[in-house]
């Protein structure tokens, strides 16, 4: 019997409906792009009547979702970076000094005077007045190393202590340098994507290539350079002891010393010790604030481990200057005043709003462990990736035709039931592809094509098998019935080794490639749906209404 339940006729239609519900803003693109951002800077604090216009300008019940366009339909930019890994090295070795002075502090006895001399980056050198001391020195320092939490440095410390007559050399293994050039340029690649995500960019292309490089793609972004002001600050926060304050920019700092230039004060450099007490990476929360002049600032917090640094290191210097550091220049330096136990504080300065939302940004996705050589920049204009939409519009538009055509020409009625199940199936991908923030590359606008004309494939084994059944003298009614069974499991083999290979595409491939599967393998489900559920559907209510004695497929 030729027959569809009731409850599965309503399935059916309601997820049409919501497939096409959710691809509907596609059509007003620019109108809900502008109200998706309005809606995001109004959540950061912009909060202006520009943005509460462009927010109104679409309905907040309707749905907001869009397919994003990537950078070869939109324009952007696109960056490819190296990081410079040997930046680390300097640093770690100088947080090391104040570890190693306080050690052998309590052996002075034993060794003599402790002094840091001139090393190389990934060195520590320390003279000691008592030579004799030297083998007790070296077991202390020993005692300092750490095991390598890597498969590949496993059995391995972190550092190598040797001496040379008087002067004890603390070096960094090589199994470490190869273990911080990871974490380095790991941490290097999460802080861009968190750098990039909070400015609301859409679906950038950010992965690692090579040992040391990093390629990024930011569809909608307006120049290269832009995307470098972005990702390319270092946002390296510090708070350091101040050891004095001059106007002199070539004086001396001394060693275990710099000397850094005020921001807010011309001519005036800080002598810091370089050992921070507290660093950004400590830090939990940066938000743009106002002090109590009202002029813009940055409020922020930091961990349990840095709070209680920060607070044990201002109970014991009341009345010492103390700078807060941010890209070795100093923001401030106040005293002081009392114990500041709860970890939390403000940066002030001569900022602008907008500077103190952008160094709240920063700070908030973590400081770039070390610098980055820009190797390659492209700005790509929008007019670029209009003539691309224009192309792909018009091959998907001929393809579409073309296959409207010829199904109603080859099957009739039949053929018209396909070409309206074409058309929700283009909806429901659109509906998907905005559903889970899919973006749309050219390569992706090919596998749309693709599935136009792979979409008719099952309807058309479905309609030759119930020509075949008619040819048998069965009735209308039967025949259909049969034909949707018997060419059922052709369907779903077909279809199914053709997703396992978009599936493949997707998990092996990269940037494009990924594109391309992804709206190859949305297209397959959409049209796998559509053939057996929703032609059918058409099918069974155009049946039940004429109840023709005879058809023609």
């Amino acid at each position: 019997m030729l027959q569809i339940d009731l409850w599965k006729r309503i399935t059916i239609l309601l997820t049409c409906v919501a497939g096409l519900w959710l691809a509907m803003p596609n059509f007003f693109y620019t109108t809900v792009e502008q109200h998706n951002d309005a809606v995001q800077a109004i959540e950061l604090g912009a909060d202006t009547p520009e943005n509460a216009a462009l927010r109104a300008g679409w309905p907040e019940w309707m749905p907001s979702g869009l397919v994003n366009l990537g950078l070869d339909l939109r324009g952007g930019a696109h960056l490819l970076a190296e990081v410079r890994v040997a930046d680390v090295y300097a640093n770690r070795m100088e947080s090391y000094w104040p570890e190693i002075r306080d050690s052998l502090r309590p052996e002075r006895e034993t060794i003599g005077t402790i002094r840091l001399q001139p090393s190389p980056s990934d060195e520590v050198h320390v003279r000691i007045s008592q030579p004799e001391g030297m083998p007790r020195a070296l077991e202390i320092v020993r005692g300092l190393a750490r095991p390598i939490q890597t498969i590949t440095g496993v059995g391995a410390n972190d550092i190598e202590v040797r001496a040379e007559g008087d002067l004890l050399i603390v070096t960094m293994s090589e199994a470490e340098k190869l273990a911080s050039d990871e974490r380095t340029v790991q941490q290097s690649l999460e802080i861009i994507r968190r750098r990039i995500d909070e400015v609301g960019t859409r679906e950038p292309t950010i992965q690692r290539q090579g040992s040391d490089r990093i390629l990024i793609q930011v569809p909608g972004i307006g120049s290269a350079a832009e995307l470098k002001d972005i990702i390319g600050t270092t946002a390296q926060l510090t708070f350091n002891p101040v050891v004095s304050r001059g106007s002199d920019a070539n004086a001396s700092p001394g060693l275990g010393n710099k000397l850094v230039p005020s921001v807010d004060e011309p001519g005036v450099f800080y002598t810091i010790e370089a050992a921070a007490v507290v660093t950004g990476e400590e830090l939990v929360d940066a938000q743009p604030a106002f002090d109590q002049n009202g002029r813009p600032a940055v409020n922020f917090r930091f961990n349990t481990s840095g709070a209680r640094k920060f607070g044990d290191y201002t109970a014991e210097n009341i009345g010492s200057p103390f700078a807060i550091v941010l890209d070795d220049e100093v923001v401030s330096a106040p005293t002081i005043q009392s114990h500041i136990p709860g970890g939390s504080g403000i940066i002030t300065g001569r900022f602008t709003v907008e500077e103190s939302t952008n160094l709240a940004i920063l700070l908030r996705a973590g400081a770039l462990p070390a610098g980055l050589e820009f190797l390659e920049e492209r700005t790509i204009g929008p007019e670029l990736g209009q003539d691309s939409i224009d192309a792909g519009k018009i091959a998907t538009i001929i393809a579409f035709v073309g296959v409207l055509v010829f199904m109603f020409l080859s099957y009739g009625m039949f053929g018209l039931f396909a070409n309206v199940a074409l058309i929700i199936n283009i909806g429901l991908i659109f509906g998907l592809l905005s559903m889970i923030g899919g973006t749309l590359t050219l390569p992706g606008i090919a596998g749309i094509v693709l599935t136009v004309g792979m979409a008719v494939d099952a309807n058309v084994l479905v309609f030759e098998r119930i020509r075949e059944e008619l040819k048998t003298s069965k009735g209308p009614a039967r025949a259909i019935e049969l034909g949707y069974e018997k060419a059922l499991s052709a369907i779903l083999d077909a279809n199914i080794t053709t997703f396992i290979t978009a599936v493949i595409l997707f998990a092996m491939g990269s940037g494009p490639v990924r594109g391309f599967a992804i709206t190859l393998g949305l297209g397959i489900l959409t049209s796998v749906f559509t053939a057996i559920f929703v032609t059918r559907l058409m099918i069974v209510i155009w049946f039940e209404r004429k109840r023709p004695k005879k058809i023609e497929v």
